[in-house]
């Protein structure tokens, strides 16, 4: 983490990566989520934010490190959210954004049956639970991801992988011919 800054986590859910982080960086974290209700860390506190219509309540390069991780497929308006984050990142700061990958061999072939990616599903007009993990209501794809950042000033973007699905192996064979007849 860049010296001189605290770490925020946007989106903290049960406080568990404030928790991770602060073990091993002597700084004070921050967090923020919609409420702070989800809690389950002791003695972390966690700012209330309706990240959907409200700005992140903290003043513009304030943060070394800025964590966002499987939260901008909750929101109506994530580019908003994006460039949030960008405003409170110090110059030089870190950012790291995670959220489901719709671009994986398995979410490609469920969205050719029902229409669907993995993780995310139909919602009811009057669905007011937007944030459990039936609240995916913005599936967001590497390439709009990267042109929100791009868009929002963050530069040097790198992708990365937390795991690998093997089970999306067993398709493959299934779908050389038709790959191949693309190319």
């Amino acid at each position: 983490m860049p010296s001189g800054g605290d770490p925020l986590d946007v989106g903290s859910g049960t406080g568990e990566l404030l928790r991770l982080v602060g073990a091993r960086c002597p700084f004070r974290s921050f967090g923020c989520d919609y409420t702070d209700k989800l809690v389950s860390v002791p003695g972390t506190r966690i700012d209330t934010v309706d990240l959907n219509h409200q700005p992140l309540p903290y003043s513009d390069n304030r943060f070394a490190l800025v964590t966002c991780i499987e939260t901008i497929e909750h929101l109506e308006n994530y580019r908003e959210t994006i460039r949030e984050i960008f405003r409170v990142l110090q110059p030089g700061g870190v950012a790291v954004f995670s959220t489901p990958n719709i671009l994986n061999l398995r979410s490609r072939l469920r969205y050719l049956s029902p229409g669907f990616y993995n993780l995310f599903g139909p919602l009811a007009p009057d669905e007011s639970d937007i944030h459990s993990t039936r609240g995916h209501i913005n599936p967001v794809s590497w390439f709009y991801l990267s042109h929100a950042l791009l868009s929002a000033g963050f530069q040097d973007l790198k992708v990365t992988v937390d795991k690998y699905q093997r089970r999306s192996l067993l398709a493959f064979p299934f779908l050389i011919v038709p790959v191949r007849a693309t190319n």
